[in-house]
């Protein structure tokens, strides 16, 4: 799997980190890409989504305080997540939605993220 999140840690709520994905230039040319997120005991959780055509989508959980951006001469794809809450801790993975990977529940390690209160 061609999916290596990092970036995460520990923050204090208010707090800001820039989650990183490092994929392939094959992969960001044929996916749109997402950020989702996972709560032990709980179904990952869909943050933020960029078309191909730069077009992105957020939860209403995290809108207005996450950014999805991609640069495509590293082939990573960033979550810049800004004011950072409790409830936004979680194991974060990145992804295309309708992807080879995706489809058949192949992910990355993804990356831990804690918000302290």
């Amino acid at each position: 799997v061609q999916l290596a999140e990092s970036g995460g840690g520990l923050v204090q709520s208010g707090g800001s980190l820039r989650l990183t994905c490092t994929t392939t230039e094959h992969f960001l040319s044929l996916n749109d890409v997402a950020w989702y997120r996972q709560v032990p005991g709980n179904q990952r959780e869909l943050v933020a989504t960029m078309t191909r055509r730069g077009s992105t989508t957020y939860s209403d959980s995290v809108k207005g305080r996450f950014t999805i951006s991609i640069d495509n001469a590293k082939n990573v794809v960033y979550l810049q997540m800004n004011n950072l809450k409790p409830e936004d801790t979680g194991v974060y993975y990145c992804n295309g939605p309708r992807s080879y990977y995706f489809l058949r529940g192949y992910w990355g390690p993804g990356t831990q993220v804690t918000v302290s209160s």
